[in-house]
């Protein structure tokens, strides 16, 4: 999906200032989403992710309306070490299932593997499993990779269906 030459594979929504930097894409202000143009079911996506400690981000997955995301009508992995609710913090869904381990992202490039097949929904990050869930609810959507606060980048974003 992202190799770091070009985002042709997604569309922006929000105010974002996402931009290529070094085989990366960054931002540091707005709020917005990178999404894939293309709509995957099951999949594997893989990504690596630098956030400062302040950041707020994640990726979205089977996004029921591209243009208006968030953690009720898509799947959020999030990644967001200081979240307020530390309950879904970095490595847990949003409302669905809370992480298995505490896994902290700030100051570092983390990668992200997160495996939807059917209602089994697995993340891992850092080569740590920290969900492993049954879930009902979303079957089918973009991707979204997500810029909320701090600073995000991500790169080599690779998705494989399956």
């Amino acid at each position: 999906l992202f190799d770091g030459s070009n985002l042709s594979a997604f569309d922006k929504v929000g105010d974002a200032n996402w931009e290529l930097m070094e085989k990366a894409v960054q931002a540091n202000k707005g709020t917005g989403f990178l999404v894939s143009k293309a709509s995957y079911g099951d999949f594997q996506v893989k990504a690596e992710i630098w956030v400062d400690d302040d950041a707020n981000s994640g990726i979205f997955i089977r996004c029921q309306d591209p243009k208006m995301i968030d953690a009720n009508n898509a799947y959020e992995v999030n990644v967001y070490d200081k979240r307020p609710d530390p309950a879904y913090r970095t490595g847990s869904i949003v409302n669905v299932a809370k992480p298995a381990s505490t896994v902290n992202a700030g100051g570092k490039w983390n990668t992200l593997d997160i495996t939807a097949q059917g209602s089994h929904l697995v993340v891992i990050m850092n080569g740590v499993k920290t969900v492993d869930v049954e879930h009902k609810g979303h079957a089918r959507g973009p991707i979204a990779l997500q810029y909320g606060a701090g600073i995000v980048k991500f790169r080599n974003v690779q998705i494989r269906t399956l």
